[in-house]
C-alpha cells in the first residue's frame, strides 16, 4: 500500500498536501481499498467555508456511501471536476488524479494536529 511521506493524514483516512496557503485533500489508498469501486463523489461548493472535523461531502462506492470530513478549516478554492466523469480515479490514483478538493487554509496551526505518515501507518497497520 502506498503512503507518501510528504502528506499529513487524519483518523478519518483523508490526506492533506500543503502548498503555501493551499491544502489539497483526498482519501488515502487504504480508504479507497476499503470502500471498493468508487462511483460518485459529492463536492462542496467553491467558495464554501468548511470547518475542521465536519462533513463536507460524500464518496459513494458500489456497496456504501461514506462522509468526507474536513481535516482542517478553510474555504474551498477548487474541486476536482474530473471526478464527475471519472470517479474511479480515486481508486486508481488516490494521491494524484484522485484528489477531491483544494482549500485556502484558515488556521495553519490545525496542520500540527494531523498525523505523520508513520503515525497513520500505525493506525492502519
Amino acid at each position: 500500500m502506498s503512503l507518501p511521506q510528504d502528506l499529513k493524514y487524519t483518523n478519518e483516512h483523508e490526506w492533506v498536501k500543503v502548498d503555501g496557503d493551499t491544502a489539497t485533500i483526498g482519501i488515502t489508498d487504504h480508504a479507497q481499498g476499503e470502500l471498493g469501486d468508487i462511483i460518485f463523489v459529492e463536492f462542496p461548493d467553491v467558495d464554501q467555508d468548511i470547518e475542521k472535523d465536519e462533513p463536507f461531502g460524500t464518496i459513494e462506492a458500489v456497496k456504501t456511501v461514506a462522509d468526507l470530513f474536513a481535516p482542517i478549516t478553510g474555504t474551498v478554492t477548487e474541486i476536482n471536476e474530473a471526478l464527475e466523469d471519472s470517479p474511479e480515479s480515486v481508486n486508481s490514483d488516490p494521491y494524484g488524479d484522485g484528489w477531491i478538493v483544494k482549500l485556502s487554509i484558515s488556521d495553519v496551526g490545525e496542520l500540527d494536529e494531523l498525523m505523520t505518515p508513520d503515525q497513520y501507518g500505525e493506525l492502519i497497520g
